[in-house]
């Protein structure tokens, strides 16, 4: 497995050099639905991570965000999200990533989510651990959502969606030091993974935004579940990841709101 994790590794940084060279620069925006970007960018850098999965591991699936790649079948997927973040990366806001998960019969193994802009890269293996580059990490110790920082995000197809986050985010503001909007799932469950934020939930999102992060958190000692149970599942479209000390306020606010 350390193997694969090396592989992904160089897969990621050299997915961050394609994106690194668009960065600041003219490129191609396209809408996707609601107010959803995509760029030439994540196209090209798609492009090299599947090409570079599908010539070392041949019989593995890839389920990806922008092409149609759904390999769901499969018994092994890699699941690549190859710019977590479009928006920011659009507007020349340097906080992005590039996300790889790896999963064997439905359970994660491996996870990478790689910031290429501070050249930092997350990496975890299932039941070993959680790494910033060479350096081991663990979520924050604080016990109260009070002194907590959490992150969030907002959905793109706005006008017909009812569950808006809108309400949970009012009663958080209230309840924490303060929220934070910062425009990349994956890089938001890596800085929950590392300790520099507390806690996130967020609604709407697809397993290539979470998988990864997702056990970054659960490997650095944190929690993570789904909205209304204890487990958590990556297809599902809502999570909320924490140091584990905040969940369960966490998960009686959102509750909360969805009963009151």
């Amino acid at each position: 497995m350390d193997g694969k994790l090396e592989f992904l590794k160089e897969v990621s940084n050299g997915a961050g050099k394609i994106l690194m060279g668009y960065f600041g620069k003219p490129f191609e925006i396209k809408g996707k639905a609601g107010s959803e970007l995509v760029t030439t960018a994540d196209i090209k850098s798609e492009e090299f991570i599947i090409t570079a999965l599908r010539r070392k591991y041949p019989d593995i699936g890839v389920i990806a965000e922008e092409s149609n790649s759904r390999e769901w079948e499969k018994k092994e997927v890699f699941i690549v999200d190859p710019l977590d973040g479009t928006h920011n990366f659009a507007y020349g806001i340097p906080f992005f990533s590039i996300s790889i998960a790896y999963k064997i019969n439905r359970e994660i193994i491996l996870g990478i989510v790689y910031d290429p802009i501070h050249k930092e890269l997350f990496s975890c293996i299932k039941g070993s651990g959680a790494w910033l580059n060479e350096e081991q990490i663990k979520v924050s110790d604080r016990e109260n959502l009070n002194d907590s920082i959490l992150a969030t995000g907002f959905p793109y197809i706005r006008e017909d969606i009812k569950d808006s986050n809108i309400p949970e985010f009012s009663k958080f503001l209230m309840r924490t030091r303060g929220l934070r909007r910062l425009g990349s799932a994956a890089l938001d469950l890596a800085y929950v993974a590392c300790g520099r934020l507390d806690g996130f939930w967020e609604k709407h999102l697809k397993l290539w935004d979470i998988s990864a992060g997702g056990l970054l958190v659960l490997e650095a000692g944190g929690r993570v579940s789904n909205f209304y149970n204890n487990d958590w599942d990556d297809r599902k479209d809502n999570i909320v990841a924490s140091n584990g000390k905040i969940h369960r306020e966490m998960i009686k606010i959102i509750k909360g709101v969805h009963q009151g």
